[in-house]
């Protein structure tokens, strides 16, 4: 390992030991609270262009597995942790954490006071930086990252190319869902539902959806900002009313956007695995886990035919949405991620429900 330095766009720095690829990136920096779990959020595809902080401060002690990836491609920008364990303990570990990293071209810096940084940006707000050489100046930091564009592609970059099946035994219904940027476990959830699902790419148009023939249509997690993804909001505009709708996270925001109503970014999003959110028509409690940069403004959902369905007690930003007359709901976190465990599975229950007409 060699000496590398963070560098923040405020002037802050951090001087850590590089691993994974050797390499600079530039990226929007972003804290996760979970205890475990690393693989999942490495394999995210929300989390594309992000550089990661991990807040627990022990990270690789069980390695990578085969069976645990959420997506076959990893895109974070890079990984940020305290203490990186390079020997894993697990019959199942395939390699490091490094390792998986280095093959992806993905860098990381540990050996930092990851403490001290996920408080600045719970104080400062999500901020840009740059993994880089400690040769490399303040200043030469600074100039690199503005002069670098935030990119607005994550979603044409993570979605699939072509179509494809997720097929289980005895289905009862066909959703077709649309990737933008989908988790795996989504899928597995749906099949386990009776659910066969055809994925097609975020751009599929609502005339090929419906030459399809679903029973419903999925509306999947992805990364940056929802307003960037113009064509999947004509998509969803379209098909409103014509089949049962189910979005989570991205999927809940072009949902939001379709209907007319605003989205506004976070000032450091919510990421991990431990936040309650209340259902509201229920009363019941829900501990989720969640990884998304932006929200649902409440305030511009009035004529929107949207109502909201649950809320988030850390803060009061929406946290789903639904609409009876036109079959639809949504949820800005995680029902599939399972931190509950098991709190928020029914909602593909309600999804299945939708579709055969309870």
């Amino acid at each position: 390992m060699k000496k590398k330095k963070l560098i923040l766009e405020d002037g802050s720095e951090y001087v850590g030991l590089g691993f994974g690829a050797d390499k600079d990136a530039v990226f929007e920096i972003v804290f996760n609270t979970s205890m475990a779990g690393y693989q999942e959020i490495l394999s995210d595809p929300s989390y594309t262009d992000q550089g990661i902080v991990m807040s627990y401060p022990l990270i690789g002690n069980y390695g990578i597995t085969d069976e645990d990836f959420e997506s076959r491609t990893v895109t974070p920008a890079a990984l940020i942790v305290r203490d990186l364990n390079e020997n894993p303990s697990n019959f199942r570990s395939i390699c490091s954490v490094s390792e998986m990293l280095e093959e992806n071209g993905i860098p990381g810096i540990c050996g930092v006071d990851s403490r001290k940084l996920v408080r600045s940006i719970r104080d400062l707000g999500s901020r840009r930086g740059i993994l880089t050489d400690t040769e490399v100046s303040l200043e030469e930091g600074i100039r690199r990252i503005k002069e670098t564009e935030v990119p607005h592609d994550a979603v044409a970059r993570c979605s699939c190319k072509k179509k494809h099946y997720s097929r289980t035994a005895n289905p009862k219904y066909h959703v077709v869902t649309l990737d933008c940027g989908m988790k795996s476990n989504i899928v597995r959830m749906l099949n386990k539902n009776h659910c066969n699902v055809t994925i097609v790419p975020y751009a599929t148009d609502a005339e090929e959806i419906m030459s399809l023939k679903p029973d419903g249509l999925f509306v999947s997690n992805g990364p940056g900002d929802p307003e960037d993804v113009p064509e999947v909001i004509e998509t969803l505009r379209a098909l409103r009313g014509k089949l049962p709708m189910f979005g989570i996270c991205l999927g809940h925001q072009l949902i939001a956007l379709a209907g007319g109503a605003k989205t506004y970014k976070l000032k450091f999003g919510h990421r991990g695995g431990n936040h309650p959110v209340k259902d509201v028509r229920s009363g019941k409690i829900e501990i989720t886990s969640q990884n998304h940069s932006y929200a649902v403004k409440e305030e511009t959902l009035k004529g929107t035919g949207l109502s909201v369905s649950h809320i988030n007690l850390l803060d009061g930003t929406v946290e789903g949405l639904y609409s009876d007359e036109d079959r639809l709901f949504s949820v800005q976190y995680h029902p599939e991620s399972a931190p509950g465990p098991q709190d928020s599975g029914y909602l593909f229950e309600r999804f299945t429900d939708l579709m055969k007409g309870v």
